[in-house]
C-alpha cells in the first residue's frame, strides 16, 4: 500500500498536480511504520518529515485554490543556502541520534539518505526544480541501503523514484525554458520607448 501511493504521489509530482499530496500522505503514513520496524530509525523519520511537508505543500496549494497552479522555478541563492544547511544540520543532527539513541546498524547511511531528501521535499514544496537534483542524491544512496535491509520493495520503488526524478527534472527544465522564451517573446514585441 505504501509502495503504491508512493508510486502515484511521484507521477502526480512529475505532472504537477496537487494530488501529489493526499498520496504522498497515505503512503509515508504506512512507510513510517514499515522503516520503523526494519530498524531504518532515519528513514522512518524521513518519513514524519515528508508527511510535515505534504500537508506544508498542500497548504501552499490550497491557499492559491483561485490561481493557476504553481510553477516550477529555480531556487535562489537563500533557497540554496537553506538547501545546504538543511543537509549539513539534518546529517549531523540524525547521525548523532542514531548513534546515541538506535540501535542503526547503518547511522551514517540512514542519516545521508534522510538529510538529502529533506532537503529535495523542502525544494519541492516550494516548486523548485532542484528538488529532483537532491531527491536523486537521496535515491541514489537509498537504493542500495534498502536492499541491504532487506526491503526490496522499497528498494523497487526507489529504482522507480529515480526514474521517474530524472523524467521529473526534464520535464520542469522543458516547462522553465518553455517560459523563458515566452518572457523574452514579450519583451521583444513591446514596443521600445525612445526618450529624447
Amino acid at each position: 500500500m505504501g509502495v503504491g501511493f508512493g508510486v502515484a504521489e511521484v507521477l502526480l509530482a512529475r505532472a504537477n498536480k496537487i494530488w501529489l499530496y493526499p498520496c504522498g500522505i497515505i503512503s509515508v503514513a504506512v512507510s513510517i511504520y514499515i522503516f520503523y520496524h526494519a530498524g531504518l530509525f532515519a528513514e522512518s523519520g524521513l518519513n514524519l518529515y515528508y508527511l510535515l511537508m505534504s500537508i506544508y505543500g498542500w497548504w501552499l496549494w490550497v491557499k492559491r485554490k483561485n490561481r493557476p497552479a504553481l510553477q516550477p522555478g529555480k531556487a535562489n541563492s537563500k533557497e540554496w543556502g537553506v538547501t545546504a544547511l538543511i543537509v549539513a544540520g539534518g546529517f549531523v543532527l540524525l547521525y548523532f541520534l542514531l548513534k546515541q539513541y538506535t540501535t542503526s546498524t547503518v547511522p551514517a547511511w540512514d542519516a545521508w539518505v534522510s538529510a538529502t531528501a529533506w532537503a529535495g521535499m523542502w525544494l519541492l514544496a516550494r516548486r523548485r526544480i532542484e528538488n529532483w537534483i537532491l531527491l536523486n542524491i537521496s535515491n541514489a544512496f537509498a537504493i542500495p541501503l534498502l536492499f541491504h535491509k532487506g526491503l526490496p520493495l522499497y528498494g523497487l520503488l526507489t529504482i522507480f523514484l529515480f526514474i521517474i526524478a530524472v523524467w521529473g527534472y526534464l520535464d520542469w527544465r522543458r516547462l522553465l525554458r518553455q517560459e523563458g522564451r515566452a518572457i523574452a517573446a514579450v519583451a521583444t514585441a513591446q514596443p521600445k520607448h525612445l526618450t529624447p
